[in-house]
């Protein structure tokens, strides 16, 4: 049995490869266009917010391992009520908002490489393409990127970190001058529209109950992972900002990444990032897509979604990953960038408060500083209020956009109950 449990080094690699996805490739630009000169603060102030969610992920790992993660973790602090149950379904639909993202950052870089007048198409091609490819995938063999997964994240921090490394030598420190910066509202709203390129260090929550002495391992794990992520971000935004200035990020902003490295790296290093945003977007549209899907089946097994959605063909939840998918191609197809960003970052804000407050709850039986998942709670709220206001003030339909994330969850898990047990127990 023992041969079978996962050590630290592989759950490390997991949070940072869910984390280093294809968020920093998608988000990057669209930070820089908000905070300009401050985006390395920025990432800085969103990756603090993760940081203490982070504690609360750890306690509540330590003491409920299993692979239901953020799911079982509500249930067991507030019970499978009404709220939980659209919490949960909150969390399935920003995962989905996460996949159109992944999925618009594959479709963006990849049609950079085709001449402009015709980009607009090819980037819907390759979105579809890259959704409809994967979920093909997960019907024949899963286990195909999987097996390759720790090979890629190898890859894509590596190629980051020669990003890094070559173009610290060219930077400009004026472009990264507190004159360069715009007021605290922008720098916090921006903050928390990027928030998403951090989430996915929750899912080592769902690697629990196979980790080594998880007393030690888990713990250890989750800061190092973000940790390193934090520091990876940041050095990655001095680099870009630093190099380029920043109304070339703004045209660039679906692909920044790759059009900073060129001042430094010239064409090569613009392929080069291209390659690595492409196997990055590819692999976690595949580990999100499947992370996804059974989510879908722990939600419904905990009875708070149809059980058909429990139903499994060829080991898969086939439902789920097909619902999942579908909903994937049209958020990605119908929504822009910064509409993505900001239903994504929202709705892991939420969940993440939930989870802060759920650890606060049960601080007793998780021998947890109680004050520290409050901090957390507090710091989440906060974050999102700031995003809100923001988008409030400079493009008000992202409001209706988040309230019909919450609405939909609503809907969703009352007309369940409503039809299944004829009644809404919050």
């Amino acid at each position: 049995m023992s041969s079978k449990k996962i050590g630290y080094w592989s759950v490390v690699s997991i949070g940072i490869g869910g984390m280093v996805g294809g968020g920093i490739f998608a988000v990057l630009g669209l930070s820089v266009e908000m905070t300009r000169g401050a985006a390395p603060v920025a990432f800085m102030i969103a990756g603090l917010v993760a940081l203490v969610t982070a504690y609360s992920y750890t306690r509540l790992s330590v003491t409920f391992p299993s692979q239901g993660g953020t799911v079982t973790f509500l249930d067991k602090a507030f019970g499978s009520g009404l709220l939980t149950g659209a919490a949960n379904i909150l969390l399935w639909i920003s995962y989905i908002v996460m996949l159109s993202l992944y999925a618009f950052a594959f479709g963006s870089y990849a049609a950079a490489m085709f001449p402009e007048g015709s980009r607009l198409i090819w980037k819907h091609v390759f979105i579809s393409g890259a959704v409809i490819g994967v979920t093909g995938l997960n019907f024949l063999s899963v286990e195909l990127i999987g097996a390759a997964e720790q090979w890629i994240v190898g890859i894509k921090i590596a190629i980051l970190l020669f990003f890094v490394a070559v173009g610290a030598w060219t930077i400009d420190a004026a472009r990264l001058t507190v004159g360069s910066w715009p007021d605290a509202s922008p720098i916090l709203a921006g903050a928390m529209i990027i928030f998403l390129a951090y989430e996915g260090f929750e899912l080592i929550a769902n690697t629990a109950g196979d980790v080594r002495r998880p007393q030690t391992n888990l713990p250890r794990a989750y800061f190092s992972a973000v940790g390193f992520v934090i520091l990876l971000y940041i050095l990655v935004a001095i680099v870009t900002v630093g190099n380029l200035p920043v109304q070339q990020i703004v045209d660039a902003k679906d692909y920044a990444l790759a059009e900073a490295a060129r001042p430094f790296l010239g064409s090569f290093g613009y392929m080069l990032i291209t390659v690595a945003a492409l196997l990055s977007t590819l692999s976690a549209i595949n580990a999100t897509l499947y992370g996804a899907a059974r989510l879908s089946y722990t939600i419904a097994k905990d009875g708070e979604l149809p059980e058909i959605l429990e139903r499994k063909l060829w080991n898969r939840p086939v439902e789920g990953l097909l619902i999942t998918s579908g909903a994937t191609l049209l958020v990605a197809n119908l929504f822009d960038l910064s509409s993505i960003s900001t239903m994504g970052s929202a709705g892991f804000l939420v969940i993440f408060a939930a989870v802060n407050a759920a650890n606060a709850a049960l601080a007793r039986q998780t021998g947890s500083r109680r004050w520290i998942s409050v901090l957390g709670a507090v710091l989440c709220l906060g974050a999102l209020a700031s995003l809100i206001r923001y988008a409030f003030q400079n493009d008000p339909a992202h409001i209706w956009v988040l309230a019909a994330m919450l609405v939909l969850a609503f809907v969703i898990e009352g007309a369940y109950r409503l039809w299944r047990k004829g009644h809404l127990s919050v």
